[in-house]
C-alpha cells in the first residue's frame, strides 16, 4: 500500500460525461485541497469530443467553481488536466497516448503509476482494457490499476465474458470494481458498529434480531435515463450491488484481520450462504412494481411508461422488495427485508435492525403494544445512528415509553466530510480494495439476481404500472412482511 499522498497519472475514459463532471473532478480537487493528493498527479481525460487543452480546463473549473477556495488557485489546479481526442478501437490512438503519458511521468515525477478510469458504456470496457496492454500502457515501471463502474455485465454470463477479456490484460488485484455505495460514510460505519461495540456484537444473531430491513427509496423518476433504466430495471440497477453489498456487511462474521482479503472472504461467505430460490419460488419471495403518475412533493409527475425512451408497454420493475434468508448457523430463521423504488414518498437509505421482544415485559398496561429495540442507520441523505429505547413514562405510572438516543452526523462539518467517490479514489490510489467488489462478490450477486429476472421474463406483470408517484411501493410489498408478522419501519429522523 502506498503513502497517503500518492503520485500517479489519472486516465478518465469518457471525460466529457455527466460522472467525471459530477463527481470524478470534484473528487479530485476535494482530495488535492486536503492534502490528499500532491503535486505529483496529473489527469488526462480521454474522450471522442474534439476539444482543446484550454475548454477542457474550463469544464473542470466550471465543476469545481462552488468551492471558491481562496487557498487554491483554479488555473493552477486545472492546469494538472490535459485532454486528449480519442478514439477507443483506434490503436494508434493508444499509441499516441502511451508517448503522452512517458512525458507526464517525467514532468510531475509520478513515479510510472497510472490509473486507468472507464467512466463509460461498459460494452468498450473489454476493448479498452485489452488495447491499454497490447499497445504497452500497462507497462510502467510503478503501479498500474483499473478502475470500472457498474453495470459489470447485464447478467452471470455476461459478467463472466466481461471479466475474462479483462483479466486477460489485468490481474484481480489491479481490477477496482466502483460500488459508491461502498464509499459512503455510514455504509463504511457498519462494520465498525457491529465490530467495534461490545453492546452490539453479542446481540447480532438470530437469538436476538427477529429481522433486519434495508431501503434505498427516491423521489426522482427514471428521468432521461429511459433507455438505459429499460435494459436494466430496479433489480439490475439496485439489487445486484448496492442491495446485496450492504446485505453482506450486516451478515458477515467478524474477519480476522480488517484486510480487504480477509474481509471480502467473510462477505463472499454470506452471499454463498443466501437462500438459493427456484424460478416458480421468486413471486413468494420478491414482488416488483413500476410508478403510475401522482404526486410528488406538491407536484404532479407523469408514469414511467409516459418517460423518454420507455416502451409504452414496458415490463421494466422501477421497484422492488424482496425477503432473503441465510442459511447459515448465525443467521437461520431471519429475515433481511430489501426495498428499493423511484418516485416514493421520500429519498431514504436506512437500515433497521429490529430486535426480539423481551418474553415477557412488566412495564406496560394491558393492551399497550411495547415498541420493540431497533438499530437504525441512517445512510442518506441524513447519516447517524438511532437507538430505540423504552424509557419510564414521566408520570405516576409504571409503564413505559419509547425514547430515542440519536448520533446526527449532518450536524458535523459537511466540508470536510469526503463524498463516497473522494474516497474510493484516495482508496484506489493508495492500493487500498477493502471497499471495491471482487469478482467472486459480482458473480455470486448475479446468480442469485438471474433466477428473479428469469421468473419475471417469463411473464408479464399482472397489473403494471401498480403504485402511485409519492408513495412507499405497491401493498404487494407490505404483505410481504404482513405474512410474517412485520412491518416497514419509517424511522427517518424527521418521522421518528
Amino acid at each position: 500500500m502506498t503513502t497517503n499522498t500518492p503520485k500517479a497519472v489519472i486516465v478518465i475514459f469518457g471525460a466529457t460525461g455527466d460522472l467525471a463532471n459530477r463527481k470524478l473532478y470534484p473528487s479530485i480537487y476535494r482530495l488535492y485541497r486536503n492534502g490528499k493528493l500532491s503535486d505529483n498527479f496529473a489527469v488526462v481525460g480521454v474522450a471522442r469530443r474534439p476539444l482543446t487543452n484550454d475548454q477542457f480546463r474550463d469544464n473542470v473549473k466550471e465543476s469545481i467553481s462552488h468551492f471558491d477556495d481562496p487557498n487554491i488557485d483554479p488555473d493552477s489546479f486545472a492546469n494538472h488536466f490535459h485532454y486528449n481526442p480519442f478514439d477507443v478501437q483506434d490503436l494508434t490512438h493508444y499509441q499516441e497516448l502511451n508517448k503522452f503519458l512517458q512525458t507526464l511521468d517525467e514532468e510531475y515525477q509520478t513515479e510510472g503509476n497510472r490509473l486507468f478510469y472507464l467512466a463509460m458504456a461498459p460494452n468498450f470496457f473489454g476493448t479498452i482494457a485489452a488495447n491499454l496492454k497490447s499497445e504497452g500502457l500497462t507497462a510502467t515501471e510503478g503501479w498500474t490499476r483499473l478502475v470500472i463502474e457498474k453495470p459489470f455485465g447485464h447478467n452471470y454470463e455476461s459478467a463472466e465474458v466481461l471479466n475474462n477479456q479483462i483479466r486477460e490484460a489485468f490481474t484481480e488485484d489491479q481490477i477496482y470494481r466502483i460500488d459508491h455505495y461502498l464509499g459512503k460514510e455510514m455504509v463504511q460505519n457498519i462494520e465498525v458498529i457491529r465490530f467495534a461495540n461490545a453492546i452490539f456484537e453479542p446481540l447480532w444473531n438470530n437469538q436476538h434480531i427477529s429481522n433486519i430491513q434495508i431501503t434505498s427509496s427516491e423521489v426522482l423518476g427514471v428521468e432521461d435515463r429511459g433507455r438505459y433504466y429499460e435494459s436494466s430495471g430496479a433489480l439490475r440497477d439496485m439489487v445486484q450491488n448496492h442491495m446485496l453489498q450492504m446485505l453482506a456487511l450486516l451478515a458477515m462474521e467478524p474477519p480476522i484481520k480488517l484486510t480487504p482479503d480477509e474481509i471480502r472472504s467473510e462477505k463472499v461467505k454470506v452471499l454463498r450462504a443466501v437462500k438459493p430460490m427456484e424460478v416458480e419460488d421468486v413471486d413468494n419471495y420478491f414482488v416488483r412494481g413500476q410508478y403510475d403518475k401522482g404526486i410528488v412533493e406538491g407536484e404532479e409527475k407523469p408514469a414511467y411508461r409516459e418517460g423518454n425512451s420507455v416502451d409504452e408497454n414496458s415490463n421494466t420493475e422501477t421497484f422492488v422488495a424482496g425477503k432473503l434468508l441465510i442459511d447459515n448457523f448465525r443467521w437461520a430463521g431471519v429475515p433481511f427485508y430489501i426495498r428499493t423504488g423511484k418516485r416514493m414518498k421520500k429519498k431514504s437509505t436506512e437500515i433497521v435492525i429490529q430486535f426480539k421482544d423481551l418474553p415477557m415485559n412488566l412495564y406496560y398496561d394491558k393492551g399497550d403494544n411495547i415498541h420493540p429495540n431497533l438499530l437504525v442507520i441512517h445512510i442518506q441523505p441524513h447519516e447517524g445512528i438511532t437507538l430505540h429505547l423504552n424509557a419510564k413514562k414521566g408520570d405516576y405510572g409504571t409503564t413505559s415509553t419509547p425514547i430515542k438516543l440519536n448520533y446526527n452526523n449532518n450536524s458535523n462539518d459537511k466540508m470536510n466530510t469526503p463524498e463516497a467517490y473522494e474516497v474510493l479514489l484516495h482508496d484506489c490510489m493508495r492500493g487500498d480494495s477493502t471497499n471495491f467488489t471482487h469478482w467472486d462478490e459480482v458473480a455470486l450477486s448475479w446468480k442469485f439476481v438471474d433466477i428473479i429476472s428469469k421468473a419475471w421474463g417469463n411473464k408479464s406483470a399482472d397489473q403494471f404500472p401498480n403504485y402511485e408517484s409519492g408513495t412507499n411501493g405497491p401493498k404487494e410489498s407490505d404483505a410481504l412482511l404482513q405474512e410474517d408478522g412485520f412491518h416497514w419501519w419509517a424511522v427517518t429522523p424527521e418521522e421518528d
